[in-house]
């Protein structure tokens, strides 16, 4: 698998923020970080791209390979 194999949801939203999640394959799931959010070079270093502004703010506890991402809305 490799960064080609990233899944990258649709954009949704709250009337705060603008969310997506981002699945990781399994071989670059086992280099994220599993006590703390990663900042955003060292998720652009395992290959997720996506435009400036996104934090990842939680995973998804079932399933630890996905990310979830958020920034605030600015069409509000």
């Amino acid at each position: 698998m490799s960064v080609k194999d990233i899944y990258y949801s649709d954009r949704y939203k709250d009337p705060q923020f603008e969310y997506r999640h981002v699945i990781l394959p399994d071989d670059i799931a086992k280099k994220v970080p599993k006590d703390r959010l990663m900042t955003e070079d060292e998720w652009r270093k395992l290959g997720v791209q996506q435009s400036l502004g996104w934090i990842h703010y939680d995973w998804f506890k079932p399933e630890p390979n996905v990310l979830l991402f958020r920034r605030p809305r600015t069409d509000v």
